[in-house]
């Protein structure tokens, strides 16, 4: 049996933010598609719009058999008691399709802010994240208990943050991430714990529009999210490849661009490297649009029937 077959969730998925600017109705919508094109899973991010919570009932109720992760709900926005009785809740009302994924960092005394968004200090993501876990582990459970229990994940990057993955969560899943970091973190993880690497993609065959796409993608994450640029520079890129802008070298790492056979080969050498499941993040001109089209015309190259 391969690890894909193994965790229910099959080889590919789709991630997007997008959903976010969305109406209801048109989430749902999206979501019975996306499972009717045979996609294993959806993954959606959380920013500022609609509460993660929310987000995966509606995706949930939308359809039958795919699952539904949260990549990830974001543990400053949410107490842990909270969090623990709301994915009870999921866990009881659509058995075994939720998956919560958990990143971000609680802030305290020791964070400060960049560009308005909290930044902990150095060190201190591991901890809190444990202890996030030990505060939602210890919810006494005062109704109906989910069987199966839903399970988690965990947006790990560094090594001890995906040893923590796989010592008390079902896994990992990393965001943001090159072919080379999903080699690590199955040798730091060992072969049992689940790896869902999110991989960036551009749809298009004009390659200089595609790049631009990409480039301007990989610009934002690491010029405003300082946990990204170390993670990047832990795996071998320097100044040449960040500072004034992404190198050429890191943007063909991080986003797969092209035709649906380029897309197909990147999805396939995270496979080979040892992830579990490829969760696609399309991306376009318009980040704020659902793309649909795209979801379509890659589903039959990367889940032949």
């Amino acid at each position: 049996m391969s690890r894909s077959t193994r965790t229910g969730l099959g080889r590919v998925g789709v991630w997007t933010m997008a959903f976010e600017g969305q109406p209801a109705g048109r989430v749902q919508e999206s979501a019975a598609e996306i499972e009717e094109l045979g996609y294993g899973a959806i993954w959606f991010g959380e920013a500022f719009g609609r509460d993660t919570v929310g987000q995966a009932w509606l995706l949930l109720a939308a359809t039958r058999r795919t699952t539904v992760a949260s990549g990830i709900a974001n543990i400053a926005f949410r107490d842990p008691i909270a969090t623990a009785s709301a994915v009870r809740t999921l866990g009881e009302a659509f058995p075994g399709r939720y998956l919560l994924g958990l990143g971000g960092h609680r802030v305290d005394d020791t964070v400060h802010l960049l560009d308005g968004y909290p930044v902990p200090a150095r060190g201190k993501a591991v901890a809190a994240m444990r202890g996030y876990l030990d505060a939602m582990d210890a919810v006494p459970a005062h109704g109906p208990v989910p069987d199966p229990a839903p399970r988690r994940v965990l947006a790990a990057l560094g090594p001890r943050m995906l040893e923590l993955a796989a010592e008390r969560t079902w896994g990992a899943h990393p965001y943001f991430v090159p072919v080379e970091h999903t080699v690590r973190a199955r040798s730091i993880m060992g072969p049992d714990a689940f790896l869902g690497v999110e991989q960036a993609v551009v749809l298009d065959t004009d390659i200089g529009q595609a790049r631009e796409v990409a480039t301007a993608h990989v610009a934002g994450y690491v010029s405003m999210a300082p946990h990204q640029e170390a993670n990047v520079r832990r795996l071998g890129f320097g100044d040449e490849d960040i500072v004034g802008g992404p190198s050429r070298r890191l943007v063909d790492a991080i986003v797969a661009y092209g035709d649906t056979e380029a897309i197909r080969r990147r999805v396939q050498q995270h496979l080979d490297a040892g992830a579990d499941h490829v969760c696609l993040q399309v991306l376009t001109a318009d980040p704020a649009a659902l793309p649909g089209h795209e979801w379509r015309e890659l589903a039959p190259a990367l889940m032949p029937r």
